[in-house]
C-alpha cells in the first residue's frame, strides 16, 4: 500500500528516491514492507537485498514490492516506522522533501551489516547498522517510531 501522495525520482548521488508530490501529515502511511521473507539461512542474499531488506526479528527480514526499498535512509528523517513493516510520518511533510527514515529504527545487526552514511545531515552519524550503538537521546526522539521487535 505506497501513498499516492509520493513519486519517485532521481536523486544526487543516491540513485532514485520517494519525495512527497502533496502535503503528507504527520501519521500518514507512506509505504509498508509488505515483499518476501527472509531467514538468516537464505542462501542467495545479494548486496540489492542486503541493502533493502529490514529485519523484523532476530534472524529475519522482509523486502518490499513496492516502494519502501526506495526511502533513502536520513539521520534526520521525517518518517519512522511503526508496528514492523509500516513507514509513517513522523512529522509534516511538504512538497518536494525527500521521504526518508533511519534504518536503525529496525535493525539489530549481529550479522556485520553497516553503511557509511551520506546523509549531509548536521546530525549525521557516520556509520549505520545497529539499534544499539543509536544514541539515548536519538531513541527517545523517535519514540513511538521504532520497530516494535526491537522495543520488546
Amino acid at each position: 500500500m505506497d501513498s499516492a501522495k509520493v513519486i519517485i525520482k532521481r536523486t544526487r548521488g543516491f540513485g532514485r528516491g520517494v519525495f512527497a508530490k502533496d502535503v503528507i501529515n504527520k501519521g500518514e502511511v507512506i509505504a509498508k514492507f509488505d515483499g518476501l521473507i527472509y531467514d538468516a539461512d537464505f542462501e542467495e542474499w545479494t548486496e540489492d537485498l542486503l541493502n533493502h531488506a529490514i529485519q523484523f526479528a532476530r534472524d529475519r527480514w522482509r523486502d518490499s514490492i513496492g516502494i519502501a526499498r526506495l526511502i533513502n535512509h536520513s539521520c534526520d528523517p521525517n518518517c519512522g516506522i511503526k508496528s514492523l513493516f509500516t513507514i509513517v510520518a513522523m512529522r509534516r511533510i511538504e512538497v518536494g522533501e525527500q521521504i526518508t527514515w533511519d534504518y536503525e529504527m529496525t535493525e539489530k545487526n549481529d550479522y556485520g551489516w553497516r553503511m557509511k552514511c551520506k546523509c549531509g545531515s548536521p546530525l549525521c552519524r557516520k556509520v549505520i547498522g545497529d539499534y544499539r550503538k543509536m544514541p539515548r537521546a536519538i531513541r527517545k526522539k523517535y519514540s513511538g517510531y521504532i520497530s516494535e521487535w526491537l522495543r520488546r
